[in-house]
């Protein structure tokens, strides 16, 4: 596993007391950048490793495979030091060379299966469970496709490039895994007449299987992109997830500059450029519903035929989460007409107890809130004092353990699930940073 320079935690940890200087008193302070630097260190020392051939590779957790998402959302509080210029030199090209070894991992995955969500250190066919699948990947952990799998790797590429100019994370397999993007989402588009994906799993909760033989709920093209799964890696209830789609549009866009001026692939960038062009004319078209008192809001999932769902999902992309992934202006009135029902009985997955009051997720039992989505909910506030409440009440809700969790009971913050969950305490830095005016 990595171990992170002390001279970076020693500068991360002043950095943070100092930018909380008038927004926390100074306990408060202590224990938030405390927490940063334990949290970045457990990050680093049981889940990141370098491989043999350089790449970083990067586990949940308590689950020994690399989730595309989680990875990137993971190490996105070491893009943060690197921006905000916290420790030397020396320091910082450690973390870009961490950073780039992800980016270099993601493209290798996405090349070999960009169905595939998890992934494995080596092709030994380890699982999660037994699925039905026309391709036998022995390197996927699980093959459920999602559309952020797509997404975070050129997103977290274009940011570290706009960032720091680096490149190297540009290798052979960039170019193969941009047009594997670019032909599955192209596919994914018309997935009723194109596709070949199918996903079965039998003696599991229904969430975790799709219908229709594996083909999942029917739709009809809308521009928009199919998804099999959601970003908590349950089924989507209609195909076209919104947030997803939001999210994918941004990254494509992201990746069409990638293309263009790093890989010199104009034909190739023109081409996502347009599928990003494409979501969004769709996204406007579909993705909107009459929300309460007749304000527009964004769907969480539509089908393209007239239906639609309402809800929020505590994993990310979600809907809370647009302006966070610079998606969606935070004073935007759609946004901000969403984010009200998100935050409300509106969205059956809002939970309101003695000790917590946010979004959780069908992936866990009812009235547990997950601290990724208190996280986000401060991360796209806009109000600094909104920030330090959360803070303190999630080290006030970590069940005894200082880490944070994946869901936590609204009323008895010792019940929770999974005490080893490396994207939740990553998500603890990214707020608190962001509180102390640390970069993005």
């Amino acid at each position: 596993m990595v171990k992170l320079p002390a001279s970076l935690l020693d500068a991360t940890r002043t950095r943070v007391v100092e930018g909380l200087e008038g927004r926390a008193d100074t306990e408060l302070a202590h224990e938030i950048a405390n927490r940063v630097i334990a949290y970045l260190r457990n990050t680093s020392e049981t889940t990141v490793s370098v491989e043999e051939d350089g790449t970083t590779f990067v586990i949940t957790g308590d689950i020994p495979a690399m989730w595309l998402r989680d990875s990137a959302a993971q190490l996105a509080p070491l893009l943060r030091l690197v921006v905000a210029g916290v420790g030397s030199d020396a320091d910082r090209a450690e973390l870009v060379q961490l950073l780039a070894g992800l980016l270099r991992r993601h493209w290798m995955y996405i090349e070999i299966d960009p169905y595939a969500n998890a992934f494995n250190r080596s092709p030994d066919a380890a699982r999660w469970d037994q699925d039905t699948t026309e391709f036998d990947n022995p390197w996927a952990w699980e093959r459920k496709f999602e559309l952020d799998s797509l997404s975070y790797g050129p997103d977290l590429a274009w940011r570290l490039w706009r960032a720091t100019g680096d490149t190297s994370w540009a290798d052979e397999r960039f170019v193969p895994a941009a047009k594997a993007i670019l032909r599955t989402v192209r596919t994914e588009q018309h997935h009723e007449k194109l596709s070949d994906y199918t996903f079965q799993r039998e003696n599991c909760p229904e969430t975790d299987t799709l219908e229709r033989q594996g083909k999942g709920s029917r739709t009809v093209p809308t521009g928009l992109v199919w998804a099999g799964f959601r970003p908590s890696d349950d089924r989507c209830e209609l195909g076209f997830n919104i947030p997803g789609n939001h999210f994918l549009a941004l990254a494509l866009d992201r990746l069409g500059d990638l293309l263009a001026e790093v890989a010199q692939e104009a034909d190739l960038a023109a081409e996502a450029r347009l599928v990003a062009q494409e979501i969004r004319a769709a996204l406007g078209e579909h993705g909107l519903i009459d929300g309460p008192n007749g304000t527009r809001i964004w769907a969480y999932e539509v089908d393209g035929l007239g239906g639609s769902v309402f809800m929020d999902d505590a994993n990310v992309p979600s809907l809370l989460s647009l302006p966070y992934l610079e998606c969606a202006d935070r004073e935007d009135a759609t946004y901000q007409a969403t984010r009200a029902a998100v935050l409300s009985e509106t969205n059956p997955f809002y939970f309101a107890g003695e000790h917590l009051a946010g979004v959780g997720s069908p992936h866990t039992p009812p009235e547990y809130v997950w601290p990724i989505a208190k996280n986000i909910e401060g991360l796209t506030s806009g109000d600094p004092e909104v920030q330090r409440e959360i803070l303190a009440q999630l080290i006030a809700t970590d069940g005894g353990t200082g880490m944070m969790h994946e869901g936590v009971h609204v009323n008895d913050p010792t019940q929770f699930t999974r005490e080893w969950f490396s994207w939740s305490n990553s998500m603890f830095c990214e707020l608190a940073l962001d509180l102390a005016g640390v970069a993005r």
